[in-house]
């Protein structure tokens, strides 16, 4: 994938996460649930100023500073990559699902979540989140058949 389409990729995501959050934040109340499908899937807004479980919650500080750090080592992999498009393309997923809770964390002070899982006890999530969860298995994907092949990381 040429990296104009990446960029377009990537910003293509982050509007997505960013619409969702403001629909969310528009229609429902803080701390109000709609039920999407009944015992499996609902929206329901929260705000989130800690990690998956609020883990570190109130530590903003570290959560932009490890973003930071984070997104210069997917750009560097993207730009190293570039030629690559597996690589390009769960580099990304990664860096659109970080520049939106990035983002939010630098406006809001907190992330919108919204994605609640009615069947298992599961943190409530975002689109972001999801976007840095297809990236991270899809380049464990590509590794994966790039060993089975012999490819590059045998």
């Amino acid at each position: 994938m040429l990296i104009g389409l990446t960029t377009a990729f990537i910003i293509l995501l982050f509007f997505i996460d960013q619409w969702i959050k403001h629909f969310v934040v528009a229609t429902i109340a803080l701390g109000g649930t709609h039920t999407v499908i009944p015992g499996v899937f609902s929206l329901t807004y929260i705000r989130n100023d800690g990690a998956a479980w609020s883990m570190l919650a109130g530590q903003q500080w570290f959560f932009l500073v490890i973003s930071v750090v984070a997104l210069a080592v997917m750009v560097w992999f993207l730009i190293r990559y570039r030629t690559s498009w597996p690589y390009e393309i769960g580099l990304a997923f990664m860096i659109a699902g970080t520049l939106g809770n990035f983002y939010d964390r630098v406006v809001n002070g907190f992330v919108v979540d919204m994605f609640q899982l009615d069947f298992i006890n599961f943190p409530i999530f975002n689109f972001a989140d999801s976007c840095l969860t297809v990236g991270v298995i899809w380049i464990m994907v590509v590794l994966f058949m790039e060993d089975k092949a012999g490819g590059p990381h045998a």
